[in-house]
């Protein structure tokens, strides 16, 4: 089985720390966005990564509030 992708299991992370309290700042969210796209390529784990997260903030089991 293939290992994901480093910036995958860095995107991971970043998305777990934004989500601890539910919330997610805008400069979170560009952080993520950012992260996702650095090295022009998204990969089946980051597609799955932001899917999941962009559902939790559609549902409103994540808000975005004002950073």
């Amino acid at each position: 089985m293939k290992q994901p992708s480093k910036s995958a299991t860095d995107l991971k992370a970043l998305i777990n720390h934004a989500i601890q309290d539910l919330e997610v700042t805008p400069s979170e969210y560009q952080a993520i966005m950012d992260l996702a796209h650095s090295d022009s390529v998204l990969d089946k784990e980051e597609k799955a990564l932001l899917s999941q997260f962009n559902e939790m903030i559609s549902n409103g089991t994540i808000s975005r509030v004002r950073g």
